[in-house]
């Protein structure tokens, strides 16, 4: 579904990408592990449209998404939850999942409204209430929403566990796992290696820009370089899959 092939980029002169290369298969959770400054959100931008590859290549379902402006690449069916989830504060529930689903003619709205409203409890006891009054959890639930307004084919989430305790991270990541399951392509951009690797199937590991380990979950669980900077030398996993 996507193919990454040797992309870099910078900002101005400082290179920021290093010939990244990776690909997400059509019905997998696949996530991108990396520190602060790795260059994970970066690459985001990148495949977003929100900011220019300096070479390289991108194909989503098969189409080149180098040059395209971001409300193309929405359009084709791929959407982005953002790092610190960038709802409008001063707009209701309603409004901001309204403003997500701008693709639709207002049949199509209605219904998928009604179908964020079933996913998300929440959010319709919510619907009238500023998004800035929100919860820390409420706020990823309805941003997670908004981008799901799209009907998109790939999700690409970006710190989604940021700020948000264990049990509000643990019914993200459930109902990620439920979308994946509905047919939604999942790539998890994440520090939280812990969290990301029990949801995901595959994964790639950041460093300063270039992917440096790929595997399975498992493999990258059991590797020694990723438990010594993510999930601690003693950590050992109980994989129930």
């Amino acid at each position: 579904m996507l193919k990454v092939l040797n992309v870099s980029a910078h900002y101005g002169t400082v290179p920021v990408l290093r010939r990244v290369t990776l690909h997400v298969d059509p019905g997998e959770r696949v996530c991108l592990l990396g520190a602060n400054g790795a260059g994970k959100s970066t690459l985001l931008k990148v495949l977003s449209g929100m900011h220019r590859l300096s070479a390289g290549e991108i194909h989503f379902r098969g189409t080149p998404l180098q040059g395209r402006k971001p409300e193309e690449i929405v359009r084709m069916g791929l959407a982005q939850v953002p790092e610190a989830r960038q709802l409008f504060p001063n707009l209701t529930v309603r409004e901001n999942l309204e403003l997500g689903g701008y693709i639709h003619g207002r049949r199509e709205l209605r219904h998928t409204m009604d179908e964020m409203m079933t996913l998300f409890p929440i959010l319709r006891d919510r619907q009238k209430q500023k998004a800035g009054t929100l919860s820390g959890g409420e706020q990823q639930m309805l941003s997670i929403a908004r981008a799901l307004m799209t009907r998109p084919k790939l999700l690409v989430l970006d710190e989604p566990s940021l700020g948000l305790a264990p049990l509000i991270v643990e019914e993200i990541y459930a109902t990620l796992e439920a979308l994946n399951r509905q047919g939604t392509t999942i790539l998890l951009v994440e520090q939280n290696a812990l969290g990301a690797l029990d949801v995901c199937h595959r994964g790639y590991v950041m460093e300063t820009g270039r992917i440096v380990l790929s595997g399975t979950a498992r493999e990258l669980a059991e590797h020694d370089e990723v438990q010594r900077a993510y999930l601690g030398r003693d950590y050992r996993h109980k994989w129930e899959r």
